[in-house]
């Protein structure tokens, strides 16, 4: 028996196919392009002069670039120029925009920013999460306690989110760290 490749090769004289990612269109493609600009020292400059497109998803990534440098009052006016029935939905891009920070383990520098989507996204079970998380690790016990609990209303597998909270919450009720 003859020994067979089993890859399928490309015929002689042509190239394979590769797969290229596709590169993201409209607001997306807008904000892959000024993200690194989205910091304290150049988002007013960069924005003024590369604007998001003038959709719900443009007011979103303009509020996530703007929440990225830290400038919150400036993303909750970008939030706050959307109607109030699209604005939950500007703010889950803000959410989508910085939950990979605060996955990553950085609730400190996500925690305002999961303030902001809590306080337009009321049962955003994952803001309220991670804003407990923050507060717990800034010292703000009341807050931690507040949002730690609504996450727990809304979220319910037993997993190491649960888990976490449930942890929190304990050591705040003892009064240990």
């Amino acid at each position: 028996m003859a020994w067979r490749r089993s890859t399928p090769q490309a015929e002689p004289g042509t190239q394979p196919a590769v797969a290229v990612a596709a590169t993201p269109s409209g607001a997306a493609g807008w904000f892959q392009s000024i993200k690194p600009f989205c910091n304290g020292v150049e988002v007013e400059v960069q924005l003024r002069h590369n604007p998001a497109p003038k959709t719900l998803e443009g007011a979103g990534y303009e509020a996530a670039c703007y929440a990225l440098a830290g400038r919150i009052d400036d993303a909750r006016r970008i939030i706050d120029g959307v109607s109030e029935s699209e604005r939950y939905q500007a703010v889950g891009i803000v959410f989508n925009v910085a939950h990979p920070v605060a996955d990553a383990g950085d609730d400190k520098a996500a925690g305002p920013i999961m303030q902001m989507v809590v306080d337009y996204w009321p049962n955003h079970y994952m803001a309220l999460y991670h804003a407990g998380m923050s507060e717990y690790i800034l010292n703000q016990p009341d807050l931690a306690r507040k949002h730690l609990k609504s996450f727990l209303e809304y979220y319910s597998p037993d997993d190491g989110w649960r888990r976490n909270a449930i942890d929190v919450l304990q050591r705040l009720e003892r009064g240990t760290r």
